[in-house]
């Protein structure tokens, strides 16, 4: 899993695959993959990633490289990376 620390929170790097029947986050070796439900038009992956992501973290979530890119660099913003670690292994 790629998480780094950074002053605001963990930055974690995932890998999006869109137009999936059903949205899912799987751990694959130290790579996390994000499946959307959404089309890759106008953001909508985009902001279907961040809605359910601030919800599983319970805290503010931005995505800060790769914003038309199916690789990501995700910023959640206030938790430590013990928690991140827990919950996103927790899915799976």
């Amino acid at each position: 899993m790629k998480l780094v620390e950074a002053k605001e929170g963990i930055v974690v790097s995932v890998f999006v695959k869109p137009k999936q029947t059903k949205f899912s986050i799987a751990i694959d070796g130290d790579d996390i993959l994000i499946c959307s439900t959404e089309e890759p038009v106008k953001g909508r992956v985009n902001k279907e990633i961040l809605k359910v992501l601030s919800k599983l973290f319970k805290s503010e979530v931005e995505i800060i490289s790769g914003s038309t890119s199916r690789q990501k660099q995700i910023l959640i913003k206030n938790v430590e990376k013990n928690e991140v670690e827990r919950l996103l292994r927790n899915l799976t």
